[in-house]
């Protein structure tokens, strides 16, 4: 690749933080140069509905070496996150839209599964290539597509739903409430779980579905279902209110898909914006609408405060001194990652362990991050963290839970919203934080600082 400069060591890196130690805005930070993310669509229903998850990886891939004016060659390594299928099939997708989108075969790709953080995951992996000077250059991305995911339904009892592990997918005709309940993905593995699993509540919780384990964390906390609808019709209010405003244009590429209408005829459409926001949904609409609780009789969670959706996102991250030497502007710094791991059965709890360690690790406070870009909207609370800074343009209810994707397009999302802010306001540093939980009761938070808007070190530059 050349005789480009290659990472400082991990010891001397500036990805720790300020109040470490370490370096701080040294050569070997890992700094992210592009972000980007498709439209998030309804699964099934949305503009994504008769595409390929290749389609949405090309469009990434391609767009986001574009802005950056890096020549896909120039790439050393592509990681991609997904949890569904959990097969080796969306590895070989992954490496074949690498050949789509103009990538030499010669350019590697491989995913990773971390559950729901997943996309996160991929960061992460790709920065410590980075810094370990293994590469130089790397995208790291997330692909979902709950629309081709694999449906089998059935009538099982609570003890049997707990043993479809990660299997299961979230997505049903029929909620597991009314008997309907997804098996377990053909692919995958079809005997029987270890006997030994019986023999530990902990171990058998791993394998709740998610919304049993939302469930479960509603009882603890004490979150009615009010309190679920209201954050559900805010998130869906703020979100409505960025799209109008025109705040989703530039982080999402847009691409034309294959649509087949209701006689059956097919034709290209433009898919450019989200259609998982429901701008019309509100706490009164919600509270008429008597949702059924979706995963458990008298539960909480229903279709209402819920998602899943169709999207990709990707990052191009270099270390500093790469993206000093070409003259690109750094969208952001990664200044720590961190995975937890809490009970399984209340797996929503993590974002209450992860983020304080990522801000430890990152050698800040809660009070110095501008934006926090979290999937548990409860745990903010919990955090005690102001509304304002908490996805100030609709979390995961309105924009969708894109399993393997969510990482990165909530790191997509928070880039652009404090690049936005600089240019209106203080042009001087911001740090973000993105955090969610994930089956098997795991989870994962992120600290980015946004440099000062100073030439080329500030702004987002696309």
């Amino acid at each position: 690749m050349g005789s480009r400069p290659t990472a400082a060591p991990a010891a001397e890196s500036g990805t720790s933080g300020k109040g470490t130690g370490h370096c701080h805005d040294c050569a070997g930070d890992v700094v992210i140069v592009g972000a980007v993310r498709t439209a998030n669509c309804r699964a099934k229903k949305g503009g994504f509905k008769d595409a390929f998850p290749d389609d949405l990886v090309v469009a990434v891939l391609k767009d986001v070496v574009e802005r950056a004016g890096v020549k896909p060659e120039e790439v050393d390594d592509v990681c991609f996150g997904s949890v569904f299928p959990s097969t080796s099939k969306r590895a070989s997708e992954l490496r074949s839209a690498t050949i789509l989108a103009g990538f030499p075969v010669n350019v590697p790709a491989y995913t990773v599964n971390r559950q729901c953080c997943a996309g996160l995951q991929s960061i992460a992996n790709m920065a410590a290539a980075i810094q370990a000077g293994y590469i130089d250059i790397g995208i790291a991305g997330g692909i979902e597509f709950f629309t081709r995911a694999v449906w089998m339904f059935g009538h099982q009892t609570a003890k049997e739903q707990t043993k479809c592990l990660n299997r299961c997918v979230l997505l049903t005709d029929r909620a597991p409430s009314a008997g309907g309940l997804l098996r377990s993905d053909p692919l995958d593995w079809q005997g029987s779980d270890n006997p030994k699993i019986e023999g530990s509540k902990d171990a058998q919780d791993v394998g709740l579905a998610l919304g049993l384990t939302a469930e479960n964390v509603a009882e603890k906390y004490h979150v009615e279902r009010e309190a679920q609808d209201r954050f559900a019709a805010a998130s869906h209010a703020k979100a409505a209110a960025a799209q109008a405003s025109g705040k989703f244009d530039q982080e999402i590429v847009a691409l034309k898909v294959p649509r087949k209408d209701a006689s059956g005829d097919t034709k290209e459409v433009l898919v450019a914006a989200d259609d998982s926001i429901r701008a019309d949904s509100t706490f009164e609409s919600l509270a008429k609408a008597r949702l059924k609780p979706y995963f458990k009789k008298g539960g909480t969670v229903t279709a209402g405060n819920c998602c899943s959706v169709d999207c990709a996102a990707a990052v191009l991250m270099m270390n500093r001194a790469e993206a000093e030497r070409r003259g690109l502007p750094v969208l952001a710094t990664l200044r720590s990652f961190v995975p937890v791991a809490v009970e399984p059965g209340t797996m929503g709890t993590a974002p209450l362990v992860a983020v304080p360690k990522a801000l430890e690790r990152a050698g800040i406070t809660k009070e110095e991050v501008e934006v926090f870009e979290l999937n548990e909207a409860f745990a903010s609370q919990q955090l005690g963290l102001p509304e304002d800074k908490v996805n100030p343009n609709g979390g995961a209810i309105a924009l969708g839970h894109p399993a393997g994707a969510t990482g990165v397009r909530q790191t997509v999302t928070l880039l652009h919203e404090l690049a936005r802010r600089q240019e209106s306001g203080d042009p001087g540093p911001k740090y973000g934080l993105v955090s969610m939980c994930a089956g098997s009761g795991v989870g994962a938070a992120a600290v980015y600082e946004i440099p000062a808007k100073n030439g080329k070190a500030g702004g987002n530059g696309n």
